[in-house]
């Protein structure tokens, strides 16, 4: 997003956690921070509650504000964070070996956005097994009861805010939907996808879905998708996108097919330039997620753990908000100055 990337989810680790300097070496983990209160995280601080934090990646400008946000939660608490990344978005082995590297080095717990909400499992397991309490964050893990807790937007009830403000604006028009998806076997996918077709009345395999196609949430794969299903669904009239780089994406394709009078767009994310592409009328309407929220309260259930071995439990749903110039009847909004106040990036 100027248009944000978001590049926008296998196996059990061996004996000892053995395989850490061996995935380094190849680059399968990138050190995207080591945030403490007070001294370098590689020789620890003391006392200081010690928090893993596994993001998909340590670029994307949503996982950007959930490390600062951990950081500075953190050192409220005179805890400190250690930050570890995948190198990609859908980068589980990475992330199997940043599970690994954290327990190695004796954190408390670990906070993790779950590239696969499957193939980690394992990883996790052994972390649990090792005493590390273990939360997933913007990501549920499947099952979602394999983490001890997760602080997430409910991504079902996004994607129904979504598709009900999309009916809504359509109103007697019979919908013509194509849906950009993000990455399949991610639960935040499904459940967005599964919401937006609540919310529009529809169920799955509905002739009004006239096109579809996975972007993993990158501005430039979406681009591409929605300029090759425009030639086959040229009428199309509403768009589904998973995340706002899709959205900007899939924008400039029907730009350039002249049709962006013709074409409702909604989408999910909330970061202030998806806001600001609201505002410009590239995107109708989008839900906005709150990642500072999500990071804030995992360290929070981290240090109140390490404290008094009080684990957090189930899911706990940190809000979301539809932001829109064009409000629809009966779909609950807020305009762009809102906004704005509350977008994150």
């Amino acid at each position: 997003m100027s248009f944000l990337r978001r590049t926008d989810a296998r196996r059990a680790p061996s004996r000892g956690w053995v395989r850490v300097g061996t995935a380094m070496a190849a680059g399968a983990l990138l050190l995207a921070s080591a945030g403490c209160s007070g001294g370098d995280s590689s020789s620890g601080s003391g006392d200081a509650v010690k928090i893993g934090l596994v993001t998909k990646t340590d670029s994307n400008p949503f996982f950007v504000n959930i490390r600062e946000a951990a950081q500075a939660q953190a050192e409220k608490s005179g805890a400190e964070v250690v930050a570890l990344a995948g190198k990609f978005d859908g980068d589980n082995e990475g992330q199997v070996a940043a599970i690994e590297n954290l327990v190695s080095q004796g954190v408390k717990g670990i906070l993790i956005t779950p590239n696969s909400s499957s193939g980690i499992l394992n990883a996790i397991k052994q972390a649990r097994d090792a005493g590390v309490v273990v939360i997933a964050l913007d990501t549920a893990t499947e099952p979602e009861d394999a983490v001890d807790a997760t602080f997430a937007t409910d991504n079902k009830q996004a994607g129904v805010f979504q598709g009900k403000w999309v009916k809504a604006t359509l109103g007697d028009k019979e919908p013509k939907t194509i849906m950009l998806d993000g990455t399949p076997g991610g639960t935040v996918d499904t459940f967005r996808h599964d919401g937006f077709l609540e919310g529009m009345g529809l169920k799955e395999g509905d002739p009004a879905i006239v096109g579809q196609e996975n972007t993993n949430g990158d501005q430039t794969k979406a681009q591409t998708a929605m300029e090759n299903l425009l030639q086959r669904a040229g009428d199309v009239n509403s768009l589904y996108t998973i995340n706002e780089p899709a959205a900007a994406g899939a924008y400039e394709a029907i730009k350039a097919a002249g049709k962006e009078d013709q074409v409702t767009i909604a989408s999910i994310d909330g970061s202030c330039t998806g806001v600001e592409n609201v505002k410009k009328g590239v995107i109708g309407a989008t839900v906005m997620q709150f990642p500072g929220k999500m990071a804030e309260q995992g360290v929070d259930a981290v240090v109140k753990f390490a404290k008094d071995g009080e684990k957090p439990s189930g899911f706990n749903d940190t809000g979301s908000q539809l932001i829109t110039d064009k409000p629809a009847d009966g779909v609950e909004s807020k305009d762009t100055s809102w906004g704005a106040e509350n977008c994150w990036g």
